[in-house]
């Protein structure tokens, strides 16, 4: 994130408010990709779109649990409930959130893989 300092070092209350907006924004993001099973989530609906009872069964979570993960994504605008008929399907807002989960697991593997080397080095 960048915000403008002008020469004389202040700030405007704009840049300010932008900023704030900005850090509340990515930290809900970031909230919602806090739990593992939100994640799963997320793939599967990069997959196709499912119901609450096709994800909990997939998942192997209970519907309650399952719906209150989707209520958290949704909320945070990461996916979107879509009606057919009595059912609920939900798909992604954006497959770019797949993009970046799959960016974070190749930092995460980066990671694990220097220090497996390094516990190797040591041994």
């Amino acid at each position: 994130m960048y915000m403008h300092i002008y020469p004389s070092g202040e700030k405007t209350l704009i840049d300010t408010n932008l900023s704030l907006e900005i850090n509340q924004l990515h930290a809900e993001i970031c909230s919602a990709l806090a739990d593992p099973n939100r994640i799963l989530i997320l793939y599967a609906l990069s997959e196709k779109p499912h119901n609450v009872t096709e994800l909990a069964q997939t998942l192997g979570i209970t519907q309650p649990t399952t719906s209150r993960h989707l209520t958290v994504l949704r909320e945070r605008g990461l996916v979107i409930p879509q009606r057919e008929g009595q059912s609920v399907f939900y798909v992604l807002a954006d497959n770019q959130i797949i993009t970046a989960l799959d960016l974070l697991r190749s930092v995460l593997a980066n990671n694990l893989s220097k220090k497996a080397i390094l516990v190797y080095k040591l041994a």
